[in-house]
């Protein structure tokens, strides 16, 4: 079994779904991020987070991976002062929502003043809130956006142990975890982290207190990142306790802390159905047999599309 605790599903297809349900992917954890262009007004912002806790909640369950989400203003858009003030209005009502396990994913992009303030102010949302938090760490001058972001962490008293540090990369890794964050690494082609990179840092430092995740989203991106990182590990000799630490248990340990993900939540699931309906809408189209109960998915190796 495996938790992708970083993917941004909204933007997949059902096939990705699909997929990663046969590849043994039981959990996804979404994280409210940016969507590829600038959000104009505060109530198309308010939409997307509806969606990531409610239809797309819904949507992977029909597939049978249970889906959670982090709830935050991310580092792009609270650069738009305007947008930011409104956003920040309605993120505490969002955070209460069943399944958001943090506050994520927030932090630095260009590491400009209003970064900085809306970072600071929705580390104190995480502190009333008692929830873990997800940080996004900047894809330029990224040892100094990390380094500045575990500092401002710190500054504000929250406990290592209950933030995710993200997309880390061989120069980040040793002070994340030495000043005790959680170290995640998102396996995604070309600008974050390969699995064969990811494996040998595996074989340096263990797999304690390290998570892996695809971060796929709307870019060229592969949802497998997960279990394929978990496949080359175990057949690269990490041992299996390793694996099952990175690709499962620790998304679940830290996340877990909100009280809002908990293992029986996909060992006890609830039957597919693929009749049901969410807001009068099915995932079902024309007239296409909808899966129940246990039956098996059809697989994607037919050219034939029926």
């Amino acid at each position: 079994m495996y938790i992708d605790p970083h993917a941004h599903m909204i933007s997949r297809t059902t096939d990705d779904y699909e997929a990663m349900a046969e590849a043994g992917v039981v959990a996804v954890i979404e994280p409210a991020f940016w969507i590829g262009q600038p959000r104009t007004f505060t109530g198309t912002y308010v939409d997307y987070l509806s969606s990531i806790v409610g239809w797309e909640r819904f949507r992977a369950g029909q597939f049978g991976i249970r889906h959670y989400c982090t709830v935050g203003l991310n580092s792009k858009e609270a650069n738009n002062e305007e947008l930011a003030e409104g956003v920040m209005e309605w993120l505490p009502r969002f955070a209460l929502k069943e399944g958001v396990v943090a506050i994520g994913e927030i932090g630095y992009d260009e590491q400009t003043d209003l970064e900085d303030h809306y970072f600071r102010a929705q580390l104190e949302l995480a502190k009333e809130l008692d929830l873990p938090v997800m940080v996004h760490t900047p894809h330029r001058d990224k040892k100094r956006g990390t380094t500045r972001s575990m500092d401002v962490i710190e500054e504000h008293g929250l406990d290592p142990s209950w933030v995710v540090i993200d997309h880390n990369n061989e120069e980040t890794v040793a002070e994340t975890l030495q000043r005790g964050f959680w170290a995640g690494f998102s396996i995604y082609p070309s600008t974050k982290m390969g699995n064969r990179r990811m494996v040998e840092l595996l074989k340096q430092y263990g797999g304690e207190r390290i998570i892996v995740d695809s971060a796929c989203d709307w870019g060229i991106s592969d949802s497998l990142g997960v279990p394929k990182t978990a496949w080359l590990a175990l057949e690269s000799g990490i041992p299996e306790k390793t694996v099952n630490c990175v690709c499962y248990a620790n998304a679940l340990e830290v996340y877990g802390k909100s009280g809002q993900i908990r293992e029986e939540d996909w060992l006890s699931p609830p039957e597919i159905d693929q009749r049901t309906l969410y807001a009068g809408n099915s995932i079902l189209r024309g007239g296409r047999e909808p899966v129940i109960g246990t039956e098996k998915r059809k697989r994607r190796d037919d050219l034939v599309i029926e």
